[in-house]
């Protein structure tokens, strides 16, 4: 009953968190006692902060009261962004994890860590090893944002941003510029 009740309340927090400017990861719905805990996980380009998570818990709170009839009884509301550990499963995770390392397990072949760089519709560019590459989201069983407690190595930067610039080619290397 509670994932029923989160597939109700689903488009009234969406249009919530979206009203305040972030996006709307994950909905989920708990029997705790007598009430129901509510848990809603946002995220945004910027990543979120504690004031735009108190933003927007007022705002899910205030849509939450005006829907009473759907979660029907006393409801805890838990708004939170996500931890490091979420996998990257939807296009916007890979946009937002530009230039971080990543931990990516294919549907076939073995794990690599990589670097992202730019996020398309259909796939994402990846450094591994000095290279760069095509990474398909739907080729992917499994990706996770890799901790570093250093800056990135400045070259694997200017190589992402090269290859978003057209300047460099999967298979040759960096291209010269034509003048």
């Amino acid at each position: 009953m509670p994932n029923e009740l989160a597939s109700r309340l689903e488009p009234v927090v969406a249009e919530a968190v979206t009203a305040a400017g972030f996006d709307l990861d994950a909905l989920d719905v708990q029997q705790a006692g007598r009430r129901k805990l509510v848990k809603v996980v946002v995220d945004g380009d910027d990543g979120v902060g504690l004031d735009e998570v108190a933003e927007v818990s007022r705002a899910v709170s205030a849509v939450l009261d005006a829907h009473d009839h759907l979660i029907a009884g006393a409801y805890t509301l838990e708004v939170t962004s996500p931890g490091v550990d979420r996998p990257l499963t939807a296009k916007r995770h890979w946009r937002r994890a530009k230039f971080r390392l990543v931990r990516v397990t294919p549907t076939e072949g073995a794990e690599f860590v990589g670097r992202v760089g730019e996020a398309g519709e259909s796939s994402a560019r990846v450094l591994v090893g000095g290279t760069v590459r095509d990474v398909h989201y739907a080729d992917v069983a499994k990706a996770v944002i890799e901790i570093e407690f250093k800056q990135p190595p400045a070259e694997e930067l200017k190589l992402l941003e090269a290859d978003a610039c057209g300047k460099i080619d999967e298979n040759a290397g960096p291209k010269e510029e034509s003048r």
